[in-house]
């Protein structure tokens, strides 16, 4: 079975780079170097004017809207640029009253600007007018800095203090929300040498390792939304002849445990904080490999953590969220439950 398998895997590889489906090898390319958006952790204070209301109505993948974003620069000086937005996402662009934002930026606008290299992003804001909602985006900002500690193979954010300016005809209302800047896919493939990937293809024909350090990590912050197949939330890269999962979109995660966020029932699950282990079995050492990774690496993870407590608005969340993780690392430590919450679960298929 297993012969069978890595034959199936190598035909597959195959079949990607004789189809073209955007995943050509770029052996010998020089790799682009991350951003200078993303090269530190410092939020980035920013103001924006729209219509909450038009760009849910009067966008789609091809249609934008023109506003301008204003950021402080690091001499402290408020700097101009001119972007398009348009909403994007199925979930939240519907029922969120901030709707997330795909933002596209001219080469010639982002030239000598701490955008310059960035010509997509994706603006991630809170979703409902509720109390909370920042925290909610501390959350989902957090999972995000602790797969990179995981995986070399992940999105760059960079949070934002965000003066959002919700245009309401010829008033203009002020919202004060935390938010955060996600890279685009092309610029994580491109930093990796490889090339994004847009097809249906079968987890157990992914890198055995990204894949488990995935399902982990799906698992440590109680994620269930997502599947790595059909590409919903996450993409795939072709990387030194490999597929590599490259999760986002973690805010119907226990971790952040929205008020918007529902429990999938095919699961077994009554709530999205109850953790449900995804991933397929592999060779027993590449788990094992992956459970030390991330005990050996417990330290930093509650470093990064602990890191994120004075953006919390309501000092619970902070505990709520660190006791989240370290349920996990319980888990993780414990033989007994690993194997009942991990090793036991692993999908045949």
């Amino acid at each position: 079975m297993i012969k069978q398998i890595t034959t199936s895997i190598r035909i597959l590889y195959l079949l990607i780079v004789l189809s073209g489906l955007n995943a050509q090898d770029t052996n010998g390319k020089k790799l682009e170097k991350v951003t200078k958006l993303f090269r530190d952790d410092q939020t980035l204070s920013v103001i924006m004017s729209y219509s909450i209301k038009n760009v849910k109505r009067n966008t789609n993948d091809s249609t934008f809207i023109d506003t301008k974003l204003s950021y402080l620069d690091e001499e402290n000086q408020w700097k101009e640029i001119a972007v398009a937005i348009r909403a994007r996402g199925n979930f939240r662009r519907n029922k969120c009253f901030y709707t997330p934002i795909k933002m596209e930026i001219k080469k010639s606008d982002a030239k000598k600007t701490i955008f310059k290299g960035n010509k997509k992003l994706k603006l991630v804001l809170p979703c409902l007018k509720e109390r909370g909602k920042n925290d909610d985006v501390i959350q989902e900002y957090l999972a995000y800095k602790l797969y990179e500690i995981i995986s070399p193979y992940h999105f760059k954010t960079k949070l934002l203090d965000l003066d959002l300016g919700e245009i309401r005809g010829r008033k203009t209302r002020s919202h004060q929300l935390k938010a955060f800047l996600i890279e685009d896919d092309k610029r994580v493939a491109n930093r990796n040498g490889g090339k994004v990937v847009e097809s249906f293809i079968h987890p157990l024909a992914m890198d055995p390792l990204t894949s488990v350090q995935n399902s982990f990590f799906q698992f440590m912050i109680g994620n269930t939304d997502y599947s790595v197949a059909y590409q919903h939330n996450g993409k795939l890269l072709y990387v030194n002849s490999m597929i590599i999962p490259l999760p986002y979109d973690f805010d119907m995660s226990g971790l952040v445990d929205a008020s918007y966020a529902v429990a999938n029932e095919q699961l077994n699950i009554s709530s999205v904080r109850q953790r449900k282990y995804r991933g397929f079995k592999r060779d027993q050492k590449i788990f094992d490999k992956v459970r030390n990774q991330f005990l050996n690496n417990k330290t930093q993870f509650f470093n990064i953590v602990d890191g994120f407590e004075d953006n919390f608005d309501d000092r619970r969340e902070f505990s709520k969220t660190r006791d989240y993780i370290l349920n996990f690392f319980e888990i993780l430590e414990n033989d007994a439950q690993y194997k009942s919450y991990i090793a036991n679960q692993a999908r045949g298929k």
